[in-house]
């Protein structure tokens, strides 16, 4: 009876360990997931770089097109400086998108970005970005946010890449709860 009873317990115990690394796995899948998307530029995800840009290819022109949308609950105004650039492929370009607190408070956002079309996400890397981290805005602020980035000269040797014309770069800004009452 006693092995019994000591079998039962390493099993409970193991289906526990594995319930519970079940948990882990689904709290740790988002964050892993970006990261992911990040390093891979899979569904539109722009690369973010630490380096600078290769520099200007004499390659066709792109254009690239810049959206910008807010969650309906962040009350704020949010807009690209200019809609459209046309650049070369390897330049390193410095865009910027600007911001207003509509609110008679402070208010805390987050944006989330992505490129279309998706395939050409893994070519659009990102130096510098608003994105990157929380930006908050006192009652009435305008703010200018700067975007560097530059679209590897790679995408025009891509058979999947090479005739797209014109990427998109779209950003949603989405309220961030601080915990505290600002005002």
């Amino acid at each position: 009876m006693n092995s019994l009873t000591s079998r039962n317990n390493r099993t409970g115990m193991t289906m526990a360990l594995v319930a519970a690394a079940m948990v882990g796995l689904a709290f740790a899948s988002v964050p892993l997931y970006r990261l992911f998307c990040e390093a891979t530029g899979f569904g539109g995800t722009p690369l973010r770089v630490t380096g600078d840009a290769p520099g200007a290819v004499s390659a066709t022109a792109i254009g690239v097109r810049f959206d910008a949308n807010i969650e309906p609950t962040l009350p704020w105004r949010f807009e690209p400086v200019q809609a459209v650039v046309r650049i070369e492929p390897g330049a390193r370009t410095t865009i910027a998108y600007r911001a207003k607190n509509l609110s008679g408070r402070t208010t805390t956002g987050q944006a989330v970005f992505n490129v279309t079309p998706e395939q050409a996400g893994k070519y659009f890397s990102k130096i510098e970005c608003f994105c990157f981290t929380e930006q908050t805005l006192k009652p009435g602020e305008n703010v200018d946010m700067p975007v560097v980035f530059f679209v590897d000269p790679k995408l025009r040797t891509d058979p999947t890449t090479r005739d797209i014309d014109e990427i998109t770069l779209s950003y949603t800004f989405y309220p961030v709860e601080t915990g505290s009452a600002a005002g």
